[in-house]
């Protein structure tokens, strides 16, 4: 993109480089990515017992039932589906997009991560041996739906 960048009219290269990459400003295919991971890995390294952290903003670009049907799939080849979120930083996060609505109903506990505070979080909660789905998903759901 370096050529493309060069033009003095930042307009006009921004223009020239979103034409000349495929996946400028494309979004994430969670969907997609999720099929492929459950298709190819999944059964190779999650054996029992195993604690997925998926770690996303939860923005699909294609945010249909192939998001659902995916991340349901990959929730039952674990013991606990950990959903670490970027945007939970943020107190008015809302899980307003399809995506993050398509997502919630199949996970057990939804973190922020973001700074070393969330990290340490994230540790303790590896480390705890209760009930598999966060009491807080219910609320989070709730306001989702």
């Amino acid at each position: 993109v370096t050529r493309y960048l060069r033009q003095k009219d930042i307009d006009v290269a921004l223009d020239s480089v979103a034409g000349a990459v495929e996946d400028w400003s494309g979004g994430t295919r969670i969907g997609k990515c999720l099929h492929t991971f459950n298709q190819d890995w999944s059964r190779r390294v999650l054996g029992q017992g195993a604690v997925v952290l998926f770690i996303s903003d939860g923005l699909d670009r294609d945010a249909g039932d192939g998001v659902s049907r995916e991340m349901e799939r990959l929730h039952r080849s674990c013991r606990r589906l950990i959903w670490l979120n970027p945007l939970l930083r943020y107190d008015m996060f809302e899980p307003k997009s399809l995506g993050v609505r398509a997502l919630l109903p199949y996970v057990d506990d939804f973190r922020p991560v973001h700074n070393l505070n969330s990290l340490t979080q994230i540790v303790a909660i590896l480390g705890e041996t209760g009930p598999r789905t966060n009491a807080s998903m219910r609320q989070w759901r709730e306001r989702a739906a």
